[in-house]
């Protein structure tokens, strides 16, 4: 398993907490990328002492942590997580149990749930457009698009033959990107609606997130629509920010800045 953390020392805690609680937890490698944190979430980390710590010098985004995640785990499958969830006991065994069971997958995901247990905002559309809505519980697993990468578990050698996942992506667009790769090679994401976990969210927006989400977009659109539909998605994250005079993000956003690691 990895999970990707930064600066939300407290929600780490209560994910790695419900880790150790997993059914089968001594056969479970759990693995966190702390992305440059200037809180005490490596501190949080040491308290558990049977987690890898793989500790960065400042944000270097959501997909290059995934990226260091999987290549660090010596398994068949990873279990990507937000530090923002909590997992039920049972979760990651059905998880992979799944993907034991049906050949025809490259990845599951769980059914999201809020703090009240009712089902969470978790799926998205291609190209992603910033929207998510709630899974509906259903009685077996069901294909889906693209499910929000706050928990994923996703079968390693798709990832390898890829290569890894795209890091023109800083914090947005690495969980989507995958998505299309696992719909280009044919396979299905399934959600397994018995296996659930609890996503917080929360996070506040900012400029700089908000470019990362524009900048992201182009890239996927360029990438999977083609030259005209990345430069159209381009001007949009310059002009759209121009006209909400939003003027930060404007500024982010004509330099191409992304939460990857060059960002002050």
């Amino acid at each position: 398993m990895a999970v990707v953390s930064h600066n939300r020392a407290d929600r780490l805690r209560k994910c790695l907490e419900s880790l150790e609680r997993s059914e089968g937890r001594e056969r479970l490698q759990l693995i966190v990328v702390e992305n440059g944190s200037g809180d005490s979430s490596a501190q949080v980390v040491e308290e558990f002492p049977d987690i890898q710590l793989i500790r960065l010098p400042k944000n270097f985004g959501l997909t290059k942590g995934l990226n260091l995640g999987w290549r660090a785990a010596d398994a068949e499958y990873v279990l990507f997580l937000h530090e923002d969830t909590e997992v039920e006991a049972g979760t990651v065994a059905r998880l992979a149990d799944a993907l034991d069971a049906h050949a025809e997958a490259a990845a599951v995901c769980p059914l999201l749930v809020d703090a009240e247990g009712n089902p969470a905002p978790q799926l998205g559309s291609l190209p992603p457009d910033g929207g998510w809505r709630a899974a509906e519980p259903a009685p077996q697993p069901v294909a889906v698009e693209y499910p929000r990468g706050a928990a994923l578990m996703a079968r390693v050698f798709l990832i390898k033959a890829v290569r890894q996942i795209d890091e023109r992506y800083g914090q947005f667009g690495g969980d989507a990107d995958l998505a299309a790769q696992i719909r280009r090679a044919g396979k299905k994401i399934l959600l397994i609606p018995e296996a659930r976990v609890r996503h917080y969210g929360g996070r506040p927006e900012e400029a700089l997130m908000r470019a990362d989400f524009l900048l992201g977009r182009a890239v996927f659109a360029g990438k999977y629509l083609g030259f005209f539909a990345g430069l159209r998605a381009r001007l949009a994250a310059i002009f759209g920010p121009l006209a909400r005079l939003h003027l930060a993000e404007l500024r982010f956003t004509l330099a191409g800045q992304k939460i990857d690691g060059t960002q002050s």
